[in-house]
């Protein structure tokens, strides 16, 4: 009891300050002041084309976006797509071991905060010479056994452990982001990938439709030529401007089966293994109204702000550990078992061992090191804040891009519409005119030439009306917070949902 009493004080004094926490606490980085995302006022509609894919589409402002958010464009292989690359991408496995691997080292430092316990049993069987202890020249052969418990502590007076615990939850945080935009990303890489490729594919068939019209084209002049109609120019343009045509699908080829072997990976396959049908541009529905979140809201949205936000809180939390680190160290410790040189003598009052002690240590000098670290640690925080800076900045740059697209190429579909149309309808005055023998042969070419091009851009211009919709719900964070798989607490936590 006197030593315990002797001790007192040491544990009493360590309880009082208990409850500091050394360095700074962490608060989240205002959100930005703005009130919209571009230079001008976003307009509320865009312009429509008479077009698959040309549709006016409304913009909501402050309107939620769904969790599955590719369900919006009603089509079943998308969807389809979209959750096999989910399930079976390997980078999205990474992203989730790399999770749980930062949470459990996490579990793993809040067993700090407790004592460590531990029990031991000790048996041995010994000889000892009697003339080592003058009692003859003979021997003598005892058991000595042994049982003990011991507990150690070691107090977090100043919140060096605590802290250390809030910089691995932060990292583990962070992880949790990175597994969001992991998975953000991946949608609307696969979505964007069958788009491209529903576009190629429209391209392919196109051109083929004007390879085979050249090729008519080119009959009908040679046929011309051989009763003495036209000249060998026309033959030779018409034969120039088929094989350049021509000389065109195999490039576009090569892209779309390489997008399907980018698809394959995305599916986390090999492109061996691909064989989903390439998907139909006309069967996709562009949708009609667009979510825009109000500006205040983008920074608890995005994953890879939410991220950095939690790189940030993790190096507020390493200042405090390396402050902690200069401050003094308490620690407990404590045994208690029982000894004797026979299993009946353990139980008896006599073998009753114990201890207690504890200690106090202050460091006085290190050489510089503990002070340089905790200078390196605020100097890390001033980093994680001006990249945390850069990502706010950079996302508001990514939605304010977004909008002008989906704004400006609803006005490029309307225009190359309008340019397909004219170039049809010039190509058939050009033929008819030929035909009558009141034009030339090259005025055909160019018209020709000029209705090629046109059908193509036509069909990139509608592409772009999808992919531009795909890069906003990206932009916009992907409405991770509202698919039914995501803690709800982690999606509250800033205010995210209600």
């Amino acid at each position: 009891m006197r030593r315990i009493a002797t001790f007192a004080p040491i544990l009493g004094a360590a309880v009082l300050v208990a409850g500091c926490t050394a360095g700074p606490d962490f608060h989240a980085p205002d959100a930005p002041a703005s009130t919209r995302f571009t230079e001008a006022p976003t307009p509320s509609a865009t312009v429509k084309a008479a077009t698959p894919g040309g549709e006016s589409q409304t913009l909501t402002p402050d309107r939620d976006i769904p969790g599955e958010w590719w369900t919006m464009f009603h089509s079943r292989q998308i969807t389809a797509l979209v959750a096999q690359a989910l399930k079976a991408n390997p980078d999205v496995a990474a992203a989730q071991a790399t999770l749980l691997e930062a949470r459990e080292t996490m579990r793993a430092e809040q067993g700090a905060l407790l004592p460590s316990v531990s029990a031991g049993v000790q048996a041995q069987r010994q000889r000892e010479s009697l003339a080592a202890m003058g009692l003859g020249s003979g021997s003598t052969t005892y058991s000595v056994g042994s049982t003990m418990l011991n507990v150690s502590y070691t107090l977090d007076a100043f919140g060096g452990i605590r802290r250390q615990i809030e910089q691995l939850n932060a990292q583990a945080e962070y992880q949790q982001f990175q597994l969001e935009a992991t998975n953000l990303v991946l949608a609307a890489n696969v979505i964007d990938a069958a788009i491209n490729e529903a576009s190629l594919q429209a391209q392919i068939e196109t051109t083929r439709q004007i390879i085979k019209a050249g090729t008519d084209a080119l009959d009908l002049v040679k046929r011309r030529f051989a009763l003495g109609g036209v000249s060998q120019v026309d033959v030779l343009q018409q034969q120039s401007l088929l094989d350049a045509q021509v000389a065109t699908l195999p490039g576009l080829r090569k892209q779309l089966q390489q997008v399907r072997n980018q698809l394959s990976v995305y599916l986390g396959g090999h492109p061996d293994q691909y064989n989903t049908p390439t998907l139909d541009l006309n069967s996709l529905t562009l949708p009609g109204d667009l979510p825009v979140s109000l500006p205040s809201k983008l920074v608890e949205q995005r994953p890879d702000i939410r991220a950095y936000g939690a790189l940030l809180h993790s190096a507020t939390a390493a200042v405090g550990v390396a402050t902690a680190n200069m401050l003094p160290q308490i620690s407990l410790s404590g045994s208690y078992g029982r000894d004797g040189t026979a299993p009946a003598a353990l139980f008896t009052p006599a073998a009753i061992v114990w201890a207690i002690a504890g200690s106090l240590t202050q460091p006085i000098f290190e050489g510089g090191t503990l002070a340089a670290r905790q200078k390196a640690a605020r100097a890390a925080l001033d980093v994680a804040a001006a990249q945390y800076s850069s990502t706010v900045n950079t996302a508001f740059q990514n939605v304010a891009d977004v909008l002008v697209a989906i704004e400006r190429d609803a006005e490029t579909l309307q225009a190359a519409l309008a340019a397909q149309k004219t170039a049809a309808a010039s190509l058939a005055v050009a033929r008819s005119q030929y035909e009558a023998g009141a034009g030339t042969y090259l005025n055909v070419l160019t018209a020709e030439q000029s209705d090629y091009s046109s059908r193509l851009n036509l069909i990139t211009a509608r592409a772009a009306r999808f992919t531009d919709t795909v890069a906003l719900f990206q932009a916009l964070g992907g409405g991770w917070w509202n698919r039914t798989d995501v803690n709800p607490a982690v999606a509250q936590c800033c205010g995210v949902i209600p």
